[in-house]
């Protein structure tokens, strides 16, 4: 099995020089991508670009005058197994955090040498049939067979829009807000050892049973955040959402703190992990803290409001749970409370720990 990554040109690096660095797959880590991101930011910039290259804002923000576009891209190469759910779902997530519409779809799909039209028709039928569910159009895109792959690859690319003035950002997080989180943690992740690693999971002793209803995890409760977005929209107070993806909801919640300038205390035992997730990721020797987690949503919500936002969300049939708080600061940080009213840094996660499984398989 090849170690599979769905960033593929991002990477964790083994080498500390900035300029000479051996790179692993996963995610580029925050310190380097800010060097990066400070650099293309010192350019020009269009005054229309309202939210562009930051730390934990996923999507741009452009302003088109009544209407705020907002446009995203996201590769998928974790998955081959239900590949188009996944990139149209992935990128519509991050247009529905900023609290925008996902309207339009482009892909462009990148074959191994040897694909069968049989196997690009299926995948097309997959992007249509995910897009159609959540109401996106297929506007356009690019089909290519190349030796640059060796698995299906798909680099998504997602516009929607927004009523000027009413999208938000991670910047936005407050200090004094209430932390949501809904659905639970490392969903996607979970699924996707189920579809992509089954024997591995056979030979860690888990039951077929619970394999089955990992890989259900997908479509149900699924990984798209779309719902959960517009719950909490709709309960009013949000000033902040944001995905939590590869690297985990201890990624995400960093991304957030670093966004906003703020700090984020999470009470660990208000983190809600499905049986299937806990029982996977002990047999493998994995942290769900640090799996790839679509399907879960962080949300900053304004404290008074916190209580009527998480019953609205539970009345949707969405789980929620108000989890911590931002507070002011001057060095953004994550800390975990604990019943002892003691508090300790979050760990941090250098790459995906889905990452890390598919490449220890393959050593």
């Amino acid at each position: 099995m090849m170690p599979p990554s769905r960033h593929e040109s991002s990477a964790t690096c083994c080498i500390t020089d900035r300029f000479q660095m051996t790179l692993e797959s996963g995610k580029l880590p925050n310190s380097e991508l800010a060097d990066i991101i400070s650099d293309i930011n010192r350019q020009r910039q269009d005054p229309q670009l309202l939210v562009g290259p930051g730390i934990g804002e996923d999507a741009a923000q452009i302003d088109f005058g009544n209407v705020t576009v907002i446009a995203k891209s996201d590769p998928i190469t974790f998955a081959t197994d239900e590949i188009g759910w996944y990139a149209v779902n992935v990128n519509a997530n991050d247009i529905a955090a900023t609290g925008g519409t996902p309207k339009w779809f482009l892909a462009t799909l990148l074959m191994p040498v040897g694909a069968t039209t049989e196997q690009v028709r299926d995948i097309a039928l997959q992007l249509s049939a995910a897009a159609s569910q959540i109401n996106v159009t297929i506007a356009g895109g690019h089909t290519e067979i190349t030796p640059a792959v060796n698995r299906p690859v798909i680099c998504g690319f997602m516009l929607g829009e927004a009523p000027a003035g009413m999208a938000v950002s991670t910047a936005g997080t407050q200090p004094g807000d209430t932390i949501i989180l809904t659905k639970g943690i490392a969903i996607e992740g979970t699924a996707i050892l189920a579809r992509e690693a089954p024997e591995q999971l056979a030979a860690a002793g888990i039951d077929e049973a619970t394999v089955r209803r990992a890989a259900d995890l997908l479509k149900s409760p699924g990984i798209s955040v779309i719902p959960d977005a517009g719950h909490l929209l709709s309960a009013g107070g949000v000033h902040a959402m944001h995905d939590v993806t590869e690297g985990g909801i201890a990624t995400a919640a960093a991304e957030m703190a670093t966004a906003a300038n703020v700090d984020i205390e999470i009470n660990p035992d208000l983190v809600h992990v499905l049986p299937e997730t806990a029982t996977i990721c002990a047999a493998l020797g994995l942290d769900p803290w640090g799996l790839i987690s679509s399907g879960a949503m962080l949300a900053a919500v304004d404290p008074k409001l916190a209580s009527q936002t998480v019953d609205a969300l539970k009345s949707a049939g969405i789980h929620a749970a108000a989890i911590g708080k931002a507070l002011e600061t001057t060095a953004p940080a994550v800390r975990l409370l604990h019943d002892d009213g003691t508090a300790t840094a979050i760990k941090t996660f250098e790459r995906d720990e889905l990452a890390r499984f598919f490449d220890s398989v393959t050593a």
